[in-house]
């Protein structure tokens, strides 16, 4: 059982204890009842509930008990045996046995205060796992990364921060396409424009999709070039010096091209790409061969799967390795020598059969329960396309895919564009409150970044991922609504309303006391409150849009509160510039969580 120190932010899991040792005293005789706890959706009722009543009674009911009447009257007797408990500030019984929950206002203030004092690292889930992978980004060597990698880069990052702030040791993967066939026409065509390979690098290859795109239509065209393209990555995988040199040479190009946009991104990943599982397939195609898992069919060798209409390949007809391969070695890999329990695989929607089809057999072959939810375990994060604004998928006029450099590269400068108008004209005097509006360079450049980037990344989190959305860099630059700019400005503004204060906040948080007492502060503290649950629900459900409509709440009922409560110059002055200095702590680890640069003034 969890310990209450271990979930010291986590209202949700408080309450729980609270209510196990009401069901133990309601129903000594029934030990597999676990506490139904929700967050109230309808505020009047209370702020949370105990959902057990009806459940409950059915079970007893079916076993023939006869202590209750009805599940209203089960609810009364979880009610009254609650024990003592300063959480809670009153309870009642509606419907069909909901037991509603108001806490109590000192409470919730003394928590927030906690929070403030220790740090909101305090506040973080703790997850029953200690280990995931999450398997993110993966773009191919040779291709530049475009905007259809920008999903999965920025998914994969939030959710390895989520689960990195939930104490859990996360293994980020990059698993980068670096081994297969398009390496023979690369090479090929390296060696025909390069005879001495040493002096290869980006300046002599140029731009490396053209370079690409040019070994492709050799490979298309010309049919010794594709026989000796087919037989260069014979020479690749057998282990030729030549070929082996002319390979590297290609990926360290690659690689550098990747870097410079997760530098960018503020992402981190650690490659290990198809190549590194190589050497590892044979064995493990051996070992589900010993397991009868593996036929002949066609010349190839297949798992058959119940369900699926198409067997999973795992050797191609001419000996060769493929996807199927290099995943379920990968698999092995983290769950055997990586010790996983939780293996996360963010890809286009597209690619979830091929991952049904991979854990599935993994299933059969015993590395994984097949029990649902249970550890260790795999999940695909699948999401849909991002559109343009005729509807279709994203690309330039000339109907080239966007390179990822370029799209962050208009972000930066359409955002440096609107701050300096802006600045000229009424919009920085609106967001500031500071006397001295005049900025340098540095730092309008580094605000264009963060809004930018951070436009970016917030307009793809906000929506459910595995829906399509549309880009548009107007709608992302807004400063109204849903959206980063909105969320950066409110954290900005509360940051200068406790520099115009002129109190030290830090000398608050030991001296002074934070009260609850107006409808707008008490509605403030208890969003505050919900952070850790919000963030743990994110986590579980592998959705960071759940943590992006949080911090959007979060902002808007701090914009009532300030609308309603006046906070420098009121005799509650004190009281609540820590709840604005709660709200923007709280703001900083969602930006934080979502890979998005806070800003202190705009």
């Amino acid at each position: 059982m969890a310990n209450d120190e271990e979930n010291v932010g986590n209202v949700k899991k408080l309450l729980a204890r609270v209510f196990e040792l009401s069901l133990q005293a309601t129903v000594p005789d029934e030990t597999d009842v676990e506490p139904i706890v929700t967050a109230s959706t309808v505020g009047r009722f209370g702020d949370y509930q105990c959902n057990n009543a009806m459940g409950l009674f059915s079970k007893l009911k079916g076993k023939g008990g006869g202590q209750f009447r009805g599940p209203p009257a089960v609810g009364q007797a979880i009610m009254k045996n609650l024990p003592q408990t300063e959480m809670i500030e009153s309870c009642s019984v509606a419907g069909p046995g909901f037991v509603n929950v108001v806490l109590s206002n000192k409470w919730m203030a003394k928590s927030i205060l906690k929070m403030l004092l220790d740090g909101i690292d305090t506040w973080a889930p703790k997850l029953s796992i200690k280990r995931a992978v999450v398997d993110f980004s993966s773009p191919n060597i040779a291709k530049e990364m475009h905007v259809g990698h920008l999903r999965s880069t920025i998914i994969g990052d939030t959710i390895a921060r989520m689960l990195e702030f939930s104490h859990v040791d996360v293994l980020r993967r990059n698993h980068v396409g670096d081994w297969g066939t398009q390496f023979g026409m690369l090479i090929e065509h390296l060696f025909e424009k390069f005879p001495n390979i040493e002096a290869v690098n980006e300046t002599a290859i140029g731009d490396l999709q053209a370079f690409y795109k040019a070994s492709k239509q050799r490979f298309d065209d010309d049919s010794e070039f594709k026989e000796r393209a087919q037989k260069a990555v014979v020479r690749l995988q057998g282990g030729e010096k030549r070929y082996r040199d002319a390979w590297a040479q290609i990926c360290a190009i690659s690689r550098r091209e990747f870097d410079s946009v997760y530098k960018r991104l503020k992402v981190e990943l650690e490659e290990k790409g198809e190549s590194f599982y190589n050497p590892f397939i044979p064995s493990v195609i051996e070992g589900l061969t010993n397991q009868g898992l593996v036929e002949e069919s066609e010349g190839a060798r297949v798992i058959f799967l119940e369900g699926f209409n198409i067997p999973l390949i795992v050797v191609k007809s001419d000996g060769g390795y493929n996807y199927a391969s290099t995943d379920l070695t990968a698999l092995w890999y983290r769950l055997n020598e990586e010790k996983a329990e939780w293996i996360i695989y963010v890809t286009d929607v597209g690619q979830q059969q091929h991952f049904e089809m991979v854990f599935k057999a993994a299933k059969i072959a015993g590395w994984l329960p097949t029990e649902a939810n249970k550890y260790p375990r795999t999940s695909h994060v699948g999401f849909g396309l991002v559109l343009g604004e005729d509807g279709k998928r994203f690309r330039t006029r000339s109907t080239e895919v966007v390179r990822l450099v370029d799209l962050l590269d208009e972000a930066k400068s359409r955002s440096k564009a609107v701050l300096e108008e802006r600045g000229m004209i009424t919009w920085i005097y609106l967001l500031s409150t500071e006397k001295d509006k005049d900025w340098t360079k540095e730092e309008i450049d580094q605000t264009a970044e963060a809004v930018g980037y951070g436009a970016v990344k917030y307009a793809d989190l906000k929506n459910n991922r595995l829906t399509n959305y549309t880009f548009n860099f107007d709608q992302m630059l807004s400063d109204k609504g849903n959206t980063a700019v909105y969320l950066l400005y409110a954290h900005a503004r509360i940051c200068s309303i406790i520099r115009k204060s002129g109190k030290d906040v830090e000398e608050l948080k030991k001296t002074g006391v934070l009260s609850l007492e107006h409808q707008d502060e008490r509605v403030l503290g208890l969003h505050l409150l919900r952070f850790s649950e919000i963030v743990e629900e994110a986590c579980t459900n592998l959705l960071p849009n759940i943590l992006c409509e949080y911090l959007y709440n979060l902002s808007e009922n701090f914009s009532k509160f300030y609308s309603n409560c006046q906070v420098i110059g009121s005799a509650e002055e004190t009281s609540r510039l820590l709840l604005c200095e709660a709200t923007a702590m709280v703001m900083r680890k969602c930006f934080f969580l979502l890979g998005i640069t806070p800003v202190y003034k705009i």
